[in-house]
């Protein structure tokens, strides 16, 4: 008779399928919370300036002159376009010929200046650029000629009568100066500049360049009302060019004409970077206020207790500011207790007596403080306002207290080092109307 297998059936645990189990939990409750939790957007405190600047589009004028042809026939270029050259230097040479060139011999000298211009232009070549190939044999052409004999030029050599700089253009804005502005000159549609550096024939007379013989320039350019008055209470002002980025400061002077308001900026250096462009997109650089950036939308109004000044004292075992409260017992007994409290602004209130401002969470309304060496009592109750920002750093929201400096549509500057204040790279809430304060932030 067979025997009966006795082993008794447990239940089977599988390892794997418990952990999984557990993580596919831990999973599931993980993603509950972060579906039912409130999702903060923070922000970075940083230091910076606000961008509120105001541009406009700028008329140059410059102490410049026109030199004509003294003869016919082709011209050949020394100089490039806006480059400097001194009184006698010959810009360019007019011959009977458009390959008219001028044979000179080099001096030791000139065949190191020549190897120097060399080495500089290949180091800087980039072939996205190709002008300055034309450039590199204005230079050549200008060191050669420029260090020997006019005489040894072919044909009629064309020297520059003062130091200046050299352009070739032509727009007839060459003698317009800035009392002369009216808003018509201001029109780009009809504005028109003629090339001057050609290889065709020109005539005695011809207009063959330009010089500009002042460092000393002008940027003018119409205003609005709003803008002029903006720009009433300054004498200078601070001009960046969009072009490359460069600021120059200069003399700021308004005027009127023909019932339209103007400003004329006055520039002493700079000029030789902008001597072939006539308008200049340029930005006055009036908000030059640091602080620390905050959005707006960070910003919040907390209500504090006012206390007068006269109530502080210090006690607890750190000797910290507090104020002594008073509370009654049964019958006519009463108690004091010191609550250390923090005091985020000190100021005037409307009657005229200085205050600190005090949290409301330190005390309740109707509570009595004692004045120091005094039966003097105060009952807590006046309130005042701050604004402020929610500072997360600790992950909970902490109140911290603002003055604002200037400020723009999006942004405004704060300033640094305030009691119970930010620091620059402090983490705040961007919305505060999302939080509350003491409020933990997953």
């Amino acid at each position: 008779m067979a025997k009966k297998n006795n082993r008794k059936h447990g239940i089977n645990f599988n390892i794997g399928t418990v952990i999984f189990g557990a993580l596919f939990l831990y999973l599931i409750i993980t993603i509950f919370i972060y579906a039912t939790s409130k999702h903060i957007s923070s922000y970075m405190v940083t230091s910076g300036t606000l961008s509120n600047n105001e541009s406009y589009s700028a008329l140059a004028l410059r102490s410049e002159e026109l030199v004509d042809a003294s003869a016919s026939g082709y011209v050949s270029y020394y100089t490039q376009d806006s480059a400097r050259a001194s009184k006698n230097d010959i810009v360019c040479s007019i011959g009977s010929s458009p390959d008219s060139s001028s044979t000179v011999k080099l001096a030791d000298s000139d065949v190191s200046k020549i190897r120097q211009l060399a080495s500089e232009f290949t180091g800087a070549y980039n072939e996205d650029n190709f002008g300055t190939v034309y450039d590199f044999q204005y230079s050549l052409n200008s060191t050669v000629i420029n260090d020997s004999d006019p005489s040894s030029v072919n044909g009629t050599a064309c020297q520059a009568d003062n130091d200046g700089v050299i352009t070739y253009t032509t727009d007839g804005y060459e003698t317009l100066t800035p009392q002369d502005v009216t808003l018509d000159d201001f029109n780009i549609k009809s504005y028109e500049s003629t090339q001057l550096r050609t290889s065709d024939k020109v005539s005695k007379g011809d207009p063959i360049f330009r010089i500009a013989t002042d460092d000393t320039w002008y940027l003018v350019f119409p205003l609005t009302d709003r803008q002029y008055a903006a720009l009433s209470t300054k004498s200078t002002v601070r001009v960046k060019f969009s072009k490359d980025g460069n600021s120059e400061n200069g003399d700021l002077t308004l005027f009127d004409k023909d019932g339209t308001h103007f400003a004329k900026i006055t520039l002493y250096s700079g000029m030789v970077r902008y001597a072939d462009d006539r308008f200049l997109n340029i930005e006055l650089v009036t908000n030059t206020d640091t602080g620390l950036k905050i959005p707006l939308s960070s910003i919040v109004t907390k209500e504090f207790y006012t206390i007068p000044v006269d109530y502080l004292t210090t006690g607890g075992d750190d000797d910290s500011d507090g104020f002594m409260k008073q509370t009654k017992g049964s019958g006519d007994s009463s108690s004091t207790e010191f609550v250390e409290a923090d005091l985020y602004e000190s100021t005037t209130d409307d009657s005229g007596q200085k205050v600190y401002y005090v949290d409301e969470a330190d005390f309740q309304p109707g509570d009595l403080i004692l004045k120091p060496d005094s039966s003097d009592t105060y009952t807590i109750g006046a309130t005042a306002s701050l604004e402020g920002v929610y500072c997360i750093n600790r992950g909970y929201a902490q109140f911290r207290k603002i003055d604002i400096i200037d400020q723009n549509d999006e942004y405004c500057l704060v300033e640094e080092g305030t009691n119970y204040g930010i620091s620059q790279y402090d983490y705040i809430v961007r919305d505060g109307s999302t939080v509350n304060e003491a409020e933990i932030l997953r």
